[in-house]
Order: structure tokens, then C-alpha cells, then sequence
């Protein structure tokens, strides 16, 4: 893709996913469109094996923007990054098309192994504010990661994840909308449980109530038939 292609691209992107956008020339003020040009042009020394320059220009793009793209990670196309401080995405990171990250995500690794050793990020995946996916897995396709949410395994597509460690609530395999960036109203498996015990407990407690009141019966049948 030509370089004016890459722009125009980036500013539909950032246009379409962030209402505080009102021109296109604020975008070439926004971090994430900074950052995405610098991303594609140190991939490219990346793989020409040009590792320092390629090193060279990622750093300054991080020390500018906040955001720090190892040249390495293989990005589709339609990767919005919202505000960005504090991002981080690791050398061996694959991330599908038309996702979404907020501020504070880490894409990274649990170690020093080599080889793979970062996430992959299927498609239309949003990752919300803070969120840390960490070890070579898979986040499935039309997927959301929670606020503040801890993933160490892979995740099936459709699927939503919130807490720490990441617990998966399945969304009936209905594909997310990638206008869909609610980080906020996502489904709590705690809560969930919580309110399944207590509609347990109280059909234990009229149960116990109901036998209570039985025997007291048959205690008083009894004792009037004495």
C-alpha cells in the first residue's frame, strides 16, 4: 500500500471509532495515527533485517506518543489504538484486522523464552483500558477483553472475558459489531454465580419450610390420634 493510501487509511479509522474527532486534521495530532505510520515504516526494515533501524524509528515513535510497537508484530489493517499511553505490543504479536485498543493494554509475553511467545489477535477483537494478555495463545475472533482483565489462556471466538484471571462468558457465537465499544456493560461470571446461589438458597429455604410445615402435620395428626 502507498503511503498516502496508509494515511487516508488511518484517518477513516481514527474518524470512525472516536467521536472527538471533529476534522481531519486533528487526526495527524492523535497518537495512534503517529504511531501506526512509524509502526509500518520500522516493520519494513524489520523484515528486511535492518533490526537497528527498524529499532531506531519504533523507539522514537514510543518516546513520542506513549504507545511502543515492538517492529517485529505483524498488524492487519484497521488497528485503531484510542488515546494509547502505556501500550505495548511484543515482537512475536499477531493482530488480525479492525481491532481495537484502549490505553494501558499489553500484548506481552510471560518470560524469556524465544520463538512465538506472544499473543495472537484474531479479527474485530476490542481490548479494553488497562487489560493484559499475556503468553502464544489465541483471542478468537469478534471478541471483547474487559477493563483491567488478566488473560493467560486462549480465548474462543465470540466470546467476552472480564477479571483477574480472565474468565470467558460466551456470547451465543453472535458476532460483535465492531461499532460495539462498550468497555463498560460486559457480563460479570462472579455475579452471575452469586445470583444462581441465591435463587438456589431461597428454593433450599422454601423447601425447608415446606417439609417443616409437613412434619408439624403429622406431629399434630399423631398426637390427636393418641
Amino acid at each position: 500500500m502507498s503511503f498516502w493510501k496508509n494515511i487516508q487509511q488511518e484517518i477513516a479509522i481514527i474518524r470512525e471509532r472516536d467521536p472527538a474527532i471533529h476534522s481531519n486534521m486533528e487526526v495527524f495530532l492523535y497518537p495512534s495515527f503517529k504511531v501506526m505510520l512509524s509502526y509500518r515504516r520500522a516493520h519494513k526494515l524489520y523484515v528486511k533485517g535492518h533490526y537497528f533501524w527498524a529499532r531506531w524509528v519504533s523507539q522514537r515513535a514510543a518516546r513520542k506518543t506513549g504507545i511502543e510497537i515492538h517492529p517485529g508484530a505483524q498488524i492487519g489493517k484497521g488497528l485503531f489504538i484510542d488515546h494509547g499511553t502505556g501500550v505495548i505490543i511484543g515482537e512475536t504479536t499477531i493482530i488480525g484486522d479492525n481491532c481495537t485498543l484502549y490505553q494501558g493494554v499489553t500484548l506481552g509475553g510471560t518470560g524469556k523464552e524465544h520463538g512465538k511467545r506472544h499473543p495472537t489477535i484474531g479479527n474485530n477483537v476490542m481490548i479494553s483500558a488497562g487489560a493484559k494478555v499475556l503468553g502464544s495463545f489465541k483471542i478468537g475472533d469478534n471478541s471483547k477483553i474487559g477493563a483491567g482483565s488478566v488473560v493467560l489462556e486462549e480465548v474462543p471466538p465470540n466470546s467476552t472475558v472480564v477479571g483477574v484471571p480472565g474468565r470467558v462468558v460466551k456470547r451465543n457465537n453472535e458476532r460483535l459489531p465492531q461499532e460495539d465499544l462498550d468497555q463498560t456493560h460486559l457480563p460479570d461470571p462472579i455475579c452471575e454465580d452469586i445470583e444462581c446461589l441465591k435463587r438456589e438458597n431461597d428454593m433450599l429455604g422454601c423447601r425447608v419450610h415446606e417439609l417443616e410445615y409437613q412434619l408439624a402435620k403429622l406431629q399434630k395428626a399423631e398426637t390427636e390420634t393418641k
